[in-house]
């Protein structure tokens, strides 16, 4: 089907009003999810091969994150589509005050390939809670993900309703050159500056979810063995393939040698000594980034890993250290398995340099002083992240996501997904049985009183 004729389908299907009763809603997305969980084993197969993912990690972060957000849209979508009343102001007597919620209409989601199920179907489950039509469009890099999340938007809604586009770029072009009511996209700063180009020649909202080079802050005071163990899980879960995944440690100098040799522990107890020989580790998505990545591996500064295998696009997580900001591996985000270690003095150098670079989506602390940690939070940019710990602040439907600056613009997951795909009409009910007259011309001086007593 053509893609513009697709778009009017949808629009044409929105206005209908098919979407707006909350139970049609609800209905919805308890069909999604009974299908998600249905297709378990499919989504491991295609995640399998796209990423290499083992069972445990495409459930941990894909499958059971989407019926997480499925469940709690469910629970909640109710109460998250009523209106809300709010106070009148004295001036405005007799009036009632209230927001009414209205989805936008025909949305665009525009997902990746690093995590493409989750990144897919859980800003659908927000967009669906609100009412809207949806088009999706997968990667063309995670193929085998692309053609599964098709197969299961066609076995729960009309193409009216949802649909899939998949393709590379030319698919990409046409669907932006189409007019949409809000798209979402997920994805890298170039193709997200692209996104917003277009979207303004239609002046369509739009949330950006990008990335950046998220930071990793260690103090001398943290537990060295946890915060080791933490950041080895979260810099190379996906194989360092994750958004807000720590791309740079900053250790404080006093304690560079002990974390490092607890990241070497670390890495051994969860990989194992020969990690590209462990079933549960994944793969880079394919050899264009398999490249870039070993480009940024500087072999005088590996302090651990750095082995690698080309049949497979596997790199070993790998430690840099003596990395200083002129390196390749400083110049870009790595969304790869390469950890470069920096140093630090004391904390405001740590916030120096954090806030010398563009605002990251995440920035993560180590510490066992609750001021450093408040220091940090309060003083440098992000978009969110913890206090020792690791990524973990994304999975949950109780606290929005998302990035600011040049990591990205807008949030979602649970009540802000769905303020996300909404738009907030305030509406005055004024009363018919009184009309006070100190607005209306004729002015006079005790009308201005009057007003000055109300506005005031």
């Amino acid at each position: 089907m053509d893609i513009q004729e697709l778009v009017n389908r949808q629009r044409a299907y929105f206005a209908s009003g098919a979407t707006l009763p909350v139970d049609a809603r609800i209905q919805a997305l308890k069909k999604l999810y009974r299908t998600v969980k249905s297709y378990e084993s499919d989504i491991n197969e295609a995640l399998k091969k796209d990423l290499g993912k083992s069972s445990m990690e495409s459930y941990m972060c894909e499958t059971g994150m989407i019926l997480s957000e499925l469940s709690h849209m469910i629970r909640h979508c109710r109460r998250y589509a009523a209106c809300q009343w709010r106070p009148t102001p004295l001036a405005q007597f007799h009036a009632d005050s209230f927001v009414s919620k209205q989805p936008y209409g025909c949305v665009l989601i525009m997902s990746p390939w690093n995590y493409p199920l989750m990144l897919t179907l859980e800003p659908l489950a927000d967009a669906l809670a609100a009412g809207n039509t949806a088009i999706l469009k997968p990667s063309a890099y995670s193929p085998a993900s692309s053609a599964l999340i098709a197969e299961i938007i066609s076995r729960c809604f009309p193409p009216e309703y949802v649909a899939v586009v998949t393709g590379g770029r030319e698919q990409n072009q046409a669907l932006l050159d189409c007019r949409f009511d809000k798209i979402f996209f997920t994805g890298g700063k170039t193709v997200g500056r692209e996104v917003m180009r277009r979207a303004a020649v239609h002046l369509t909202p739009v949330t950006l979810e990008l990335g950046g080079k998220s930071p990793c802050i260690v103090d001398e005071t943290a537990n060295l063995k946890l915060a080791a163990k933490r950041i080895v899980f979260g810099k190379y879960l996906n194989c360092g393939q994750t958004c807000v995944a720590p791309d740079y440690v900053l250790v404080q100098e006093s304690v560079r040698d002990a974390f490092l040799d607890a990241v070497k522990v670390q890495i051994r107890r969860q990989y194992g000594s020969y990690p590209l020989d462990n079933p549960d580790y994944g793969k880079i998505i394919n050899e264009k980034h398999f490249r870039r990545l070993l480009g940024l591996i500087d072999r005088g500064k590996v302090a651990a890993g750095g082995q690698y295998r080309e049949d497979t696009l596997q790199i070993a997580p790998t430690v840099l250290t003596g990395v200083t900001w002129d390196d390749a591996v400083m110049s870009e985000e790595i969304f790869g398995p390469i950890m470069p270690v920096l140093t630090f003095q004391n904390l405001n150098e740590a916030i120096r340099t954090v806030n010398s670079q563009p605002s990251p989506l995440a920035l993560y602390i180590f510490t066992k002083q609750r001021a450093n940690a408040q220091r940090v939070l309060s003083r440098c940019s992000f978009g969110g992240g913890c206090i020792n710990d690791t990524i973990i602040h994304l999975a949950t439907s109780y606290m929005a996501f998302g990035g600011v600056g040049e990591s990205g613009m807008g949030s979602y997951h649970g009540r802000k997904g769905f303020d996300t795909f909404t738009h907030e009409k305030s509406i005055v009910d004024k009363k018919t049985w009184m009309d006070l007259p100190i607005r209306y011309q004729r002015y006079s001086r005790w009308k201005e009183a009057l007003l000055k007593v109300f506005l005031r």
